[in-house]
């Protein structure tokens, strides 16, 4: 009996961004009508004929190397993002390092954004050098200028737009071009974004990298990464991915397919509390500056109106010189915002950010904070940051 084939738009047609979260990947007659596909707990799958056995004629031949839940994800991701493929990481961190060991060896060279995830970089400075690769940090303002930087055996380009810290939006399709020229492979963190509001692969990128461990699962209860790439390196990807062994539970698969559903709307509502306490932010005498490049006023605006379709809730904030006392009293007693490391749940959170630049240095008047505007009414999150911001100027 044949497979049921999943619906499909009609004449062919690419579906809005809003349906296609919510039907990618799905294929509910194939599962007897399950509108979710369903959790496949397996490491041991039975041949039907030692054929069989030997030439991996069947769809699946160890559970490590995949399931019909986790294709079902990776098929869904794949079609957002517009790539030849996807795979699942069980982090983010893994998914950055995945993408960088694919195209990068020993005696190569990469050029990763100075803005980029604290582990990437910790990655790149302690164990891709143990392995023979040189890392670069570039101002992330760089655009076409990046080809000064390029060597003849630089392989990669990581970028990161915006920064989950400092916010810059880089010029991607200018890093892009001037990279392709000399064969480098484009590589991009685009979590903050998500694959709904950057269309990652048609500004040049070759490889698109999600820890979905935050907008994609949404509810903080999960840790999960995915890598997508575009035909010419999908193959490579793939392999590195399955010689590395890295897989992920079916039940974190699953948190992740349950969360794409609701990405369209809650990312709505992320940007427009985000955008609401970044315009009453930057009337606080006690703030120098906001980074969030949805404000008319951010340096990275004018890229980001060109490039994105949208923002998400995560955002800076630059104090005035105060004490780390009266940062600690303001943050140690929030009721709603949390202190966490991570963001993309459904929850408010608010940390000190800790910057290490080296390409270009970043000037902030006083000290950092990153917040993420989290699903809570918009009044209360204000009644919660005008407290803590008492407690501070009380212990200041």
């Amino acid at each position: 009996m044949s497979k049921p084939e999943a619906p499909k738009a009609a004449s062919g047609s690419r579906r809005k961004p809003e349906t296609e979260v919510v039907t990618a990947g799905r294929n509910p007659l194939a599962h007897h009508g399950a509108v979710n596909p369903p959790v496949y707990h397996v490491s041991t799958l039975i041949h039907p004929t030692m054929e069989s056995l030997e030439k991996r004629s069947q769809p699946y031949a160890y559970g490590r190397r995949g399931s019909p839940t986790s294709q079902a994800l990776q098929d869904a991701i794949n079609q957002l993002e517009g790539g030849a493929g996807c795979v699942l990481t069980p982090s983010g961190y893994a998914a950055v390092t995945l993408a960088l060991m694919s195209v990068a060896g020993s005696g190569d060279h990469v050029l990763v954004a100075d803005n980029a995830y604290g582990p990437t970089r910790h990655f790149c400075d302690k164990t891709f050098s143990r392995f023979g690769v040189e890392t670069t940090y570039y101002d992330p303002t760089i655009g076409s200028g990046i080809a000064e930087l390029m060597r003849p055996n630089t392989r990669a380009v990581f970028c990161e737009s915006p920064g989950s810290l400092t916010f810059e939006v880089q010029d991607i399709p200018a890093i892009a071009e001037a990279a392709h020229k000399r064969g480098a492979v484009v590589i991009a963190d685009n979590t903050w974004a998500s694959p709904l509001l950057f269309d990652a692969f048609a500004h040049g990128v070759d490889i698109s990298l999600h820890a979905a461990t935050k907008y994609i699962v949404g509810h903080s209860d999960a840790m999960l990464g995915t890598v997508t790439a575009n035909a010419a390196n999908w193959k490579q990807l793939r392999e590195t991915h399955g010689n590395l062994g890295l897989c992920v539970g079916p039940d974190d698969v699953y948190l992740g397919q349950r969360g794409l559903r609701t990405l369209a709307v809650r990312l709505k509502q992320h940007q427009e509390t985000a955008l609401a306490l970044a315009l009453w932010l930057q009337k606080r005498s006690e703030v120098a500056r906001v980074l969030y490049p949805a404000l008319p006023l951010d340096p990275g605006h004018k890229l980001w109106r060109r490039d994105f379709k949208g923002a998400s809730g995560l955002f800076g904030v630059v104090l005035k010189p105060v004490s780390r006392d009266a940062v600690a009293a303001m943050l140690d007693h929030m009721e709603l915002f949390g202190m966490g490391w991570s963001w993309g749940g459904y929850e408010s959170l608010i940390v000190p950010s800790h910057i290490n630049r080296t390409a270009r240095a970043f000037a902030a008047e006083g000290p950092v904070l990153r917040i993420h505007a989290g699903l809570e009414a918009f009044d209360d999150l204000i009644a919660d940051l005008e407290a803590g911001f008492d407690r501070l100027n009380t212990t200041s």
